[in-house]
């Protein structure tokens, strides 16, 4: 049967409606998600540079001993890093294999190593300034804040990237890349290592830990 010219106006114009809905549709699903993207990397970026405020002010200071700058660095670490995240992360597929107290003890051990490697390592870089350059939406969970620390009289910078995720607008730090390198990545692969190398496991590892502390205070 010949179709009418009446007909095909009629289908150019329910055609016309089908697109014009279908773009409606499509730019009311993406315009939320661009604008949430741009709060994610904003919300991160404030994040890390509040962090750099109090870090370099707090943990960089010349005048406070070994053990307050510790006892700062926890608190801080507890504010701005999710570290039962990082650390169930760090251990891998051994955490499903760990018992309830191997847990318990990783965790706290885990904590305590945090906070001596980056407490410590905040004592060097007293004087600098941590200034911060990007952030940079990954997905919908995570954004990665590109940083620089910068000390007077040192020509070359380093490079650090904060991993940052945001969840029900709380933003902590899962990683933290210092010249590219994964410091999470570093501690997966190396505790990995030492419970391969050892008879007794996750319990090797365990012990591997408790001497570190030891040997560090």
């Amino acid at each position: 049967m010949p179709v009418s010219y009446l007909s095909l106006r009629r289908m150019s114009w329910s055609s016309a409606f089908a697109l014009s809905l279908v773009l409606s549709l499509a730019l009311t699903v993406a315009t939320p998600v661009s604008i949430q993207s741009k709060e994610f990397a904003k919300g991160s970026h404030d994040f890390i540079v509040e962090l750099a405020d109090k870090a370099v002010k707090s943990l960089a200071a010349p005048d406070i001993d070994t053990a307050e700058r510790r006892l700062r660095f926890r608190k801080l670490m507890h504010d701005y890093f999710a570290v039962k995240v990082i650390a169930q992360w760090v251990l891998g597929r051994h955490w499903k294999r760990a018992t309830e107290a191997e847990r318990a003890e990783y965790l706290s051990l885990f904590e305590r190593l945090m906070v001596v490697i980056y407490a410590d390592r905040f004592a060097k870089y007293s004087g600098a300034a941590l200034e911060v350059v990007r952030a940079e939406v990954r997905n919908e969970k995570d954004t990665l804040v590109h940083s620089r620390i910068v000390k007077s009289g040192v020509e070359k910078s380093i490079d650090v990237a904060w991993r940052v995720r945001h969840k029900h607008d709380v933003f902590k730090i899962v990683d933290v890349m210092v010249e590219g390198l994964s410091m999470g990545l570093t501690q997966q692969k190396e505790f990995g290592s030492v419970i391969r190398q050892k008879a007794e496991g996750i319990e090797g590892l365990l012990k591997e830990l408790r001497k570190r502390l030891a040997e560090n205070g």
